[in-house]
């Protein structure tokens, strides 16, 4: 999300579009963590608390995905667009996919829900509009820099938990 609102703010969002996708971005997060939550629930209902190990995985994988992305060429990439209501949502949403596995991971680390969700909100909103301050700022190098970075903390994240659920921390 971070990354993605440097590379928004890049292209010059105007004071109408910043505060749309200042409210979108964090609900989204926030509805896909819910779904996550959700489909982790289902799932350590099926297999037991080794579903854990799924959500730490996906955010492994995510992360790693993430990183490739950002290591690719940006001339191949197409500008993220979101000027109508339906592109707005669907960048929204994909942008949140990370937190499908975040949302799966809080059952198995012990997270209270509603504290985690208010905090997600809240650092969304900054980072969304940190992203894109800073985008107009400062230009194309830190929006491949800011992608590598999540990738790297995302998957460091699913390594910790990992970490965390093997060694009976937490």
């Amino acid at each position: 999300m971070f990354a993605v609102s440097i590379g928004l703010g890049m292209r010059g969002a105007t004071p109408r579009e910043r505060l749309r996708i200042a409210i979108a971005f964090p609900i989204a997060e926030i509805v896909m963590n819910c779904v996550g939550l959700g489909l982790g629930e289902l799932t350590g209902r099926l297999i037991g608390d080794d579903a854990g190990y799924v959500g730490f995985a996906a955010l492994i994988a995510v992360g790693a995905y993430m990183i490739l992305e950002a290591r690719s060429n940006m001339a191949e990439r197409q500008p993220i667009k979101v000027s109508s209501d339906w592109s707005l949502l669907i960048t929204s949403l994909a942008i949140s996919l990370d937190s499908l596995g975040i949302g799966f991971s809080i059952r198995f680390v012990g997270v209270p829900i509603g504290i985690s969700l208010a905090v997600i909100g809240v650092v969304s909103v900054a980072a969304t509009l940190l992203g894109l301050r800073l985008g107009r700022l400062l230009g194309t190098r830190v929006e491949d820099g800011a992608e590598m970075l999540a990738g790297v903390l995302l998957a460091l994240t699913g390594v910790a938990f990992v970490t965390l659920k093997v060694l009976h921390v937490g």
